[in-house]
């Protein structure tokens, strides 16, 4: 199985199309099928429904995709650490985080190394606390960013200065708009947006044993998608302050929570992992500035 032939079966995929992938690919439709057609012969499946004018993934073809994907991503990455082994100017550093707030002291650390190493890049991923450790786990990240203290089994942190506060994010005319604070009484009775990863650890924290009076209707894991589900009349989302900005254009208030609901943000990295040069260097003047605030064990 070779990566050129993986590289064109991604292509396959994401235009659909045998002709289409083969015109961006630089390569005869026929040759594009033999390669197609001698990886399903060497792995002993078939990765794809043939129609007339179009493809699509088979079962086992879904499975190959995703697969594909990481090796591909994999073998790029360490291409990239290197090609770039000798010349600490330049490669990428995969980043992936929840979303808050404090996202923007961590932009400012990476304009600060920028302006030292301008031919940097960075990848970000948004993600919850599986998504992130799934990525680092997985060495598809380098770092990472979670609103809870990290596993210390494998990993060390820095504290990010700052919190998240929680609150309600409603229509402009919806009754609970008037108050100034949202206490838990309040929600009773209202069809109430956040994601899974709150309902296990943040919301009990502020309600208790009352958690199991309140209607959880759906989940989100990206705060825009769920204001649109707000917006559309779909319920309240509980989520951190400043992720949506409320105004006459989208018709959106923001209401903290009573008693206040506050969460820290960690700056994580596993303490195994081999770092490409870029990363590693990111990691040392980051970790030097605020060495004061670093754990590990």
């Amino acid at each position: 199985m070779e990566i050129r032939v993986l590289r064109y079966f991604l292509e396959i995929a994401r235009q659909g199309s045998m002709t289409s992938a083969a015109k961006i690919l630089h390569i005869s439709q026929p040759a594009l099928s033999k390669q197609i057609k001698d990886l399903e012969d060497e792995l002993g499946q078939t990765f794809f429904i043939r129609g007339n004018r179009s493809v699509s993934l088979t079962e086992e073809g879904q499975i190959l995709l995703k697969r594909a994907e990481e090796i591909v991503e994999l073998v790029d990455n360490t291409t990239d650490e290197l090609k770039n082994i000798d010349d600490l100017i330049g490669g990428e550093i995969h980043f992936v985080c929840a979303e808050s707030h404090l996202m923007s002291y961590m932009a400012s650390k990476f304009k600060k190394f920028k302006e030292k190493y301008p031919l940097f890049k960075y990848n970000i991923i948004s993600g919850d606390r599986w998504v992130t450790y799934n990525n680092l786990e997985r060495g598809l990240a380098d770092f990472g960013v979670v609103v809870e203290i990290p596993r210390l089994d494998r990993y060390s942190y820095i504290e990010l200065p700052g919190v998240d506060t929680w609150g309600a994010v409603m229509p402009y005319d919806h009754p609970l708009a008037a108050k100034e604070e949202i206490r838990v009484s309040d929600l009773y009775g209202y069809d109430i947006i956040c994601s899974r990863q709150s309902v296990e650890e943040d919301i009990p924290r502020w309600c208790g044993k009352r958690i199991d009076k309140l209607n959880f209707a759906g989940y989100t894991s990206l705060a825009y998608n769920g204001s649109v589900f707000v917006q559309n009349g779909l319920g309240i989302m509980l989520t951190f302050d400043h992720l949506i900005q409320p105004c006459a254009e989208n018709g959106l208030v923001f209401r903290p929570l009573y008693p206040r609901l506050e969460n820290k943000s960690y700056f994580i990295w596993n303490r195994y992992r081999e770092f490409s040069p870029i990363a590693k260097r990111f990691l040392k003047e980051y970790s030097c500035e605020c060495c004061h605030k670093r754990h590990s064990t």
